[in-house]
């Protein structure tokens, strides 16, 4: 390694690598100027600008088929009561809830056909529990008359 300084020049740094024969590179640095002591953002700490590099574990849901009834259970730790929307469909439940800095959203698929005006929702401890009634299949009529 070699270093050489010069007022007019600037920095030169030269190194060596052996990959089987000998090769030179040369590496060019500028000169650092800085304001008021500060380095340049480009050349601060990545913390600074670091977006989150973990995500937040989505809740457990848990989707149980009973004989007249379908139970939904759902763990949405740190949500008020307030602040969670449940939209039910004929075989689609949507779970919408919202606190600060947080949202979740989930859509779920039903195994079958259920009476949303029929729900029953409980919200204990972070533990959001669906109870939906399953709607009445209508078989087709396949009767010869006579």
């Amino acid at each position: 390694m070699r270093w050489r300084r010069s007022e007019k020049r600037p920095k030169w740094f030269k190194t060596s690598k052996r990959l089987g024969r000998a090769e030179d590179k040369t590496f060019r640095f500028e000169d650092l100027k800085f304001s008021r002591g500060q380095p340049p953002h480009k050349y601060k700490s990545l913390k600074a600008f670091k977006v989150k590099s973990w995500k937040e574990p989505e809740p457990l849901v848990d989707v149980f088929r009973e004989k007249d009834k379908i139970v939904v259970v759902a763990e949405l730790k740190g949500f008020k009561r307030e602040n969670i929307k449940v939209q039910a469909e004929k075989q689609r439940l949507t779970l919408i809830a919202k606190a600060q800095g947080r949202r979740y959203y989930k859509s779920l698929n039903l195994p079958d056909a259920v009476i949303p005006e029929a729900a029953r929702i409980t919200y204990k401890n972070g533990v959001l529990e669906i109870q939906l009634k399953k709607a009445l299949e209508e078989k087709p009529l396949n009767k010869v008359a006579g």
